[in-house]
């Protein structure tokens, strides 16, 4: 039995365990499971490995890039990330990738269209965020990091001028995720105008209240759902082709 799965904190609304288990299922792949390993505390990553023999893993909040001292090699994109979601184990060597790059780049490119974007705000300053942060700056996208501490932004910070000329916005933090459908990003919604585009790292619920905001404007709106989908897939990749 091959034997992959995801290391976080909290992982009883992962979208991850029920992806891959679909996707064996359609594709016939056996003798493969796909596990959720929650960890209380990163030092207890150890453990997990020295009792289960697994093939691949991926990691979410909050360890994108605490994972980071525990791997015995790190490929060129997530070293220059700074944050690590994939985990491959060949070669008795545990090297880390970065797929979520790759998700956010295929997902974007459907939210764009023939659009053109100069400026984006990216809020939040995690592991998530580093991902987008690279991928825009590889793509020549201006953006700013909004951050209660930091970023090139505090919330309180975002005026009328800021809100108007970034069109772009992406949410890399978790507020917004199911139960919490309530709350959003505290920025002022109030400037969003129909050509902004709203990106949500978030997938669950499917529209977000920081979504729905942007949809009352009718602005462009995405869940994370296919950069999840998208990113799975490279993961899947990396553990059966490198």
């Amino acid at each position: 039995m091959k034997q992959y799965g995801l290391i976080g904190k909290t992982l009883k609304h992962s979208f991850s365990e029920k992806y891959f288990g679909e996707k064996f299922e359609k594709e016939a792949i056996k003798n493969t499971k796909y596990s959720l390993y929650e960890l209380e505390e990163i030092n207890a990553f150890r453990k997990l490995i020295s009792e289960n023999t697994v093939a691949g893993l991926n990691v979410t909040i909050p360890y994108k890039e605490s994972i980071i001292s525990f791997l015995d090699d790190i490929d060129e994109t997530a070293k220059s990330i700074g944050a690590v979601n994939t985990i491959d184990f060949k070669h008795d060597k545990l090297t880390g990738y970065n797929t979520d790059v790759i998700g956010f780049g295929k997902a974007l490119k459907r939210l764009i269209g023939r659009k053109t974007v100069r400026d984006a705000l990216v809020l939040g300053s995690g592991g998530a965020s580093k991902a987008i942060q690279y991928f825009l700056r590889e793509k020549g996208i201006n953006f700013s990091v909004v951050s209660r501490s930091n970023g090139d932004l505090t919330y309180d910070q975002l005026d009328a001028e800021t809100m108007r000329s970034h069109r772009l916005i992406i949410n890399c933090t978790p507020v917004g995720t199911f139960p919490d459908v309530n709350k959003a990003p505290v920025i002022p919604y109030e400037y969003l105008h129909s050509k902004h585009l709203l990106f949500d790292l978030v997938y669950n619920p499917e529209k977000t209240l920081f979504l729905t905001h942007g949809e009352s404007v009718g602005a462009s709106i995405m869940n994370g759902y296919e950069m999840l989908a998208e990113q799975a897939e490279a993961s899947w990749e990396i553990w059966n082709t490198y």
